[in-house]
């Protein structure tokens, strides 16, 4: 047996028929919404190349999200959270949410649901919480995969909107580049308030700018 298939066997064998792999993207940004994925697999179905997404090139895993949104005995659903929400609930929170939206989106429901990370979501599914679930389970490497690019593609559009931060590259994480943007401009409206350094230049404290450098 495949080493990625063990958790969804496991559960199979313990009688689940339909099992959906769940993960999130962007928890880390200073910018831009956390959006999260779940996929069901058929059993047996097996996609080359299909791992944790950030080990992945932006060009395999656009490859690799194609062939998963277009395979016809493939679900999938997508839970967004946009940066207000998370300000208010905090990202851990909001993810969470995020995860169950997608769930929630799923054109069937699952009877059993595998999460990465070591927290559950908000939901009434039997679920089980997986270190690194992204890289030791297929179907959440598989959504791994569909929420990061998906993701992408959000951060791309939000760059003609506010092009002065360079979205496009750095999709929000707090590179030298963005932190510079930010003490040039200021907060955009898709900006984490909650988050640092954006707080403390929203309240007027560059010095935490300055000194922030690469996160």
């Amino acid at each position: 047996m495949n080493d990625q298939n063990f958790f969804e066997e496991s559960a199979y064998n313990a009688g689940r028929r339909l099992i959906a792999g769940v993960d999130e993207a962007g928890r880390g940004p200073l910018a831009g919404p956390v959006v999260a994925a779940a996929c069901i697999l058929p059993r047996g179905l097996q996609i080359e190349g299909i791992d944790d997404s950030k080990k992945l090139t932006p060009e395999k895993r656009e490859e690799l999200y194609h062939v998963l949104i277009n395979h016809p005995d493939i679900h999938y659903g997508i839970g967004i959270l946009e940066s207000t929400v998370i300000d208010k609930i905090n990202i851990l929170q909001a993810a969470l949410r995020a995860m169950a939206l997608a769930v929630g989106e799923l054109e069937v429901e699952p009877d059993y649901l595998l999460i990465d990370g070591n927290h559950l979501p908000p939901t009434h599914i039997a679920a089980k919480a997986v270190i690194k679930g992204d890289s030791r389970s297929l179907s959440v490497g598989a959504a791994s995969i569909i929420a990061k690019h998906y993701r992408d593609i959000l951060m791309k559009q939000f760059h003609e909107k506010y092009p002065h931060y360079g979205f496009d590259r750095h999709k929000g994480y707090g590179t030298k580049g963005h932190v510079e943007a930010l003490r040039a401009y200021g907060p955009c409206p898709i900006h984490r308030t909650s988050f640092e350094p954006v707080r403390s230049l929203t309240c007027g404290d560059e010095s935490v700018i300055k000194n922030s450098g690469t996160k």
